[in-house]
């Protein structure tokens, strides 16, 4: 959580001179940088990041909950300059996203914890520009609204935690010494 809102912080604190970049539209040629498999064919919201390394060349990814969890990887060092997410108040449809209805990320509120599957068949967090159309959603699907900074560290990628059953169960099983 703490590298997240560094990030963020940071591209509050941009030098004047220094440009965000604008999303870029989804072609054809947009690949999920998890899945390398082409975005504009999966359902649901997408997600663009932008990196100082690679400017105008963002990475896509076919559902907000992996940007969200690239986002939070240690591993992940690069400095971002921008996030961009699928704005679905302004979608055509779920199976028809938009390719470039895109709002900054710090900007949206998200449904978290509903029942919609993103483009990986996964739960995903449904970002949208406008609170209203949010909640409307949220009402029609279950889930809560939050904000980009209030996602929970627990439902992203469905990682499990230690305080899950099913994964301590799983913990105390493994041998306590190779060979055991």
């Amino acid at each position: 959580m703490k590298r997240l809102i560094l990030c963020l912080l940071l591209l509050t604190a941009c030098k004047p001179e220094a440009t965000v970049p604008l999303p870029v539209a989804m072609t054809a040629d947009s690949t999920g940088y998890f899945c390398q498999m082409n975005v504009l064919e999966h359902p649901g919201p997408k997600a663009q990041i932008h990196l100082a390394s690679y400017p105008g060349l963002p990475l896509f990814f076919s559902q907000v909950s992996d940007a969200v969890a690239y986002l939070r990887m240690p591993e992940q060092a690069d400095a971002v300059t921008a996030t961009y997410v699928s704005d679905m108040g302004a979608a055509a449809s779920w199976a028809n996203p938009g390719a470039s209805n895109w709002i900054a990320a710090d900007k949206a509120v998200f449904v978290v914890g509903s029942s919609a599957k993103g483009g990986m068949d996964a739960a995903e967090l449904v970002p949208f520009s406008d609170r209203t159309k949010a909640q409307a959603f949220a009402d029609a699907n279950g889930g809560q609204v939050f904000t980009f900074t209030e996602i929970p560290e627990t439902i992203i990628a469905g990682s499990p935690t230690p305080e899950s059953s099913d994964f301590a169960a799983r913990l105390h099983a493994l041998p306590a010494a190779p060979g055991d």
